[in-house]
């Protein structure tokens, strides 16, 4: 079978042969899923429900079996082996709900899966990882370079919790200098290079890219403004005061000595510094010899400039153009990796990584796995540098070199090179140590919260919420998560408020009402107002939709999406209502809190509220509360940022937007005749039907539109 697109991995799927899983006892058909159900990328594809509802693999799954736990996975694994072929490509094992728990790849997919038969001699990781096993995926494709092309894809998407794991995934800014405009613009890139023009990177950091931008418009007086800026400009902006800009918008320099400050920028980012700077001393030698002092300071300056940036490469090695260089360092079950960007002779910065492995596993396989996934997605350097050597390292240097340029993988043994690596191993090493006194100080503050609200330790997720609106309008609700490693950001979730309206029995449920339940999804318009800030109504809402999902997606609670701590930024209000929605849910174990502040609302005399216990304060200097006050805080940011997002995007939104039939010409046409959407609100009919462009029946739906209630 030919090798399928990593973009959809799923369609290469070879199911496992229907007979061989005819020996086995017979499984009982799942419900029907709802076809509107979102897929999860985190399931099998032949799992998710299609026409026949029924998951779509050969091997059967290891609830049905008579034998449990490792026997029954590797009994699985022996009925898939039947129909896998001795070719290259991918196999995945996937545990009793679809969820993949491992992505491998083989030269002789037959071989590799045999060895996970005879659970004697594989390690306790890998007969862990067997007896979780309820069936197996086989993607084949046409070579093994293929096949770990596919995997580290397969592993990015899926996160199969018995792969090294390469969580923090960001892209990387370029710089980019555009061709589709006569005076080309120097500016900040960040995500695919489709636009055309030359593009230098990656850069480490935004902080990395912005210093080299400023010291590039500094040296080259390149302009950073957009087109239409750029077109509408009829006297020079401040960066031209500032010599940060040659002032091409209003004719300050011609096209060719642009172009030639374009190419000068060019040549020095593509590692020829010292030529350019040369260049430069000599036109200030002669602008000096000529008496035009003037410009020969603007000269000097730009050469200043230049220096600086080269005064910063802390970490340098001559013949070093372009390449990556990647230590790993491994202590106490942990690994931190450190890349550094050499691109043009010039260190472009580096970030530290800290993949998610099994205690057991060696540097070296964490290394390889690791330089797998960085760089499925990203553009490839003609050399990489690495600490230690890779396993399979040709075959990796092959799979990085298809549809490209070729790709070279060495570990230097003497020289420049290898100092340079010993010093990024001493990076890594120094992060490392910074991570683990973190993560220990994390983990003491995470048992003294457990301790100061009598919960059972260890506390490995705890979620904040906190709502934000004004008046009811653009009303958002948040939810963070902090754990053993600090916030866990991407696993931050926003919620709209739908909608939120006051019960009937409003009045006699006391001074903080059980409002009804939200609308379902797509009622209610984006924006509306929620009847006088109902700030219980929200949070109900919000717990609803988080918990009754998560009911739904992980009842036996084994993707670690359930919280040891639910924390509301609230009093006792709020703790009344989220446990009304654990009720009606039916959610009895998991544990909750309320914060709120103290009399003035003053910081450090915050007040904590758990159920069937008196609110109660911690010492004003307790680490604890210090903790909780930044968790709190962060929910807070976090929920007045996505307020305010919200309410920005509304503000360029008409009331005529929400009119069916209404284009940008019709609402054009009514602006234009009154001036205003106010205006066409208060209209009449006949007032309407005398607009230009807009007939009767169009004047009538924006008429009825305004006035529903007759």
């Amino acid at each position: 079978m030919a090798a399928q697109t990593v973009d959809d991995p799923e369609a290469a799927i070879a199911t496992i042969d229907p007979a061989a899983a005819a020996a086995l006892p017979a499984r009982r058909r799942p419900p029907r899923r709802a076809k509107s159900a979102p897929l999860d990328l985190r399931r099998a594809p032949n799992s998710v429900a299609g026409e026949g509802g029924a998951p779509n693999t050969g091997a059967a799954a290891a609830s049905d079996l008579p034998l449990r736990g490792i026997a029954a996975g590797a009994a699985v694994i022996r009925a898939a082996l039947r129909s896998v072929p001795a070719t290259p490509g991918v196999y995945r094992m996937l545990d009793r709900k679809g969820d993949a728990v491992y992505v491998g790849k083989a030269r002789n997919l037959k071989s590799r899966v045999q060895n996970y038969t005879h659970p004697a001699g594989l390690s306790n990781r890998l007969r862990r990882m067997v007896s979780e096993t309820a069936a197996m995926d086989i993607v084949v494709t046409g070579t093994e370079a293929e096949a770990l092309l596919l995997e580290c894809n397969l592993i990015k998407r899926l996160m199969p919790r018995y792969n090294v794991l390469l969580r923090d995934d960001k892209s990387f800014p370029l710089i980019h200098i555009t061709a589709d405009h006569e005076f080309p613009q120097l500016t900040k890139y960040r995500g695919v290079r489709q636009k055309g023009g030359t593009y230098f990177g990656p850069f480490a950091s935004a902080g990395a890219v912005n210093r080299t931008l400023i010291t590039l418009q500094k040296a080259f007086l390149l302009r950073s403004c957009s087109d239409s800026i750029f077109a509408a400009r009829t006297r020079p902006c401040l960066l031209h005061q500032i010599k940060r800009c040659s002032a091409p918008c209003v004719g300050r320099i011609d096209r060719d000595a642009y172009v030639a400050l374009i190419e000068e920028a060019r040549a020095f980012l593509s590692g020829k510094s010292d030529d350019v700077q040369h260049r430069l001393a000599g036109e200030m030698q002669r602008a000096a010899e000529a008496l035009d002092f003037e410009a020969a300071a603007l000269i000097r300056d730009r050469i200043r400039a230049l220096s600086l940036v080269q005064g910063h490469q802390d970490i340098h090695v001559a013949r070093l153009i372009d390449a990556d260089v990647i230590a790993a360092h491994q202590a106490g079950g942990h690994t931190c990796v450190q890349v550094f960007f050499f691109r043009g002779g010039q260190n472009w910065g580096n970030r530290a990584y800290f993949p998610s492995h099994d205690r057991q596993l060696a540097v070296e396989e964490v290394l390889t796995a690791f330089v797998g996934q960085f760089y499925d997605n990203r553009a490839k350097p003609p050399l990489i540098l690495v600490s230690h050597k890779l396993i399979e390292q040709p075959l990796v240097e092959e799979a990085l070199s298809l549809g490209g340029p070729s790709v070279a993988i060495a570990m230097p043994q003497r020289g420049d090179k290898k100092r340079l690596i010993e010093r990024i191993l001493a990076t890594a090493r120094e992060a490392l140590g910074r991570r683990l006194a973190e993560s220990a100080s994390q983990r003491q503050l995470l048992d003294g919260v457990a301790a100061a609200l009598g919960l059972e330790p260890p506390l490995n997720r705890i979620e904040v919420y906190d709502n934000s609106h004004i008046q009811g309008t653009h009303a958002v609700g948040a939810m963070i998560v902090a754990g053993p490693d600090g916030l866990i950001k991407n696993a931050y979730r926003k919620f709209t408020i739908r909608g939120v309206r006051p019960g009937p029995d409003a009045a006699a449920s006391g001074p903080h009402p059980r409002p009804n339940p939200p609308p379902l999804a797509g009622e209610g318009r984006e924006g509306e107002k929620a009847p006088g800030g109902d700030d219980y109504a929200m949070m109900r809402e919000v717990m609803q939709r988080r918990f009754a999902r998560a009911l739904k997606e992980d009842p036996e609670r084994e993707r670690g999406s359930w919280p040891d701590l639910v924390l509301i930024d609230g009093g006792q209000g709020q703790l009344s209502t989220v446990l009304a929605v654990f009720e009606e849910l039916g959610i009895a174990d998991v544990p909750l809190a309320g914060i709120a502040k103290g009399p003035d609302r003053n910081a450090g005399r915050e007040r904590f509220f758990l159920p069937g216990r008196p609110p109660f304060s911690l010492d004003a200097r307790d680490p604890v509360l210090y903790f909780l006050q930044r968790l709190r805080d962060e929910a807070h940011r976090f929920a007045i940022g996505t307020h305010r997002a919200r309410r920005a995007k509304a503000l360029g939104r008409s009331p005529l937007d929400e009119i069916a039939g209404i284009g940008a010409r019709r609402k054009q046409a009514l602006l234009h005749h009154f001036g205003s959407a106010r205006a066409v609100a208060r209209a009449g009919l006949p007032e309407l039907e005398r607009v230009a462009g807009i007939s009767k029946t169009v004047a009538k739906k924006v008429y009825e539109h305004f006035h529903a209630d007759g």
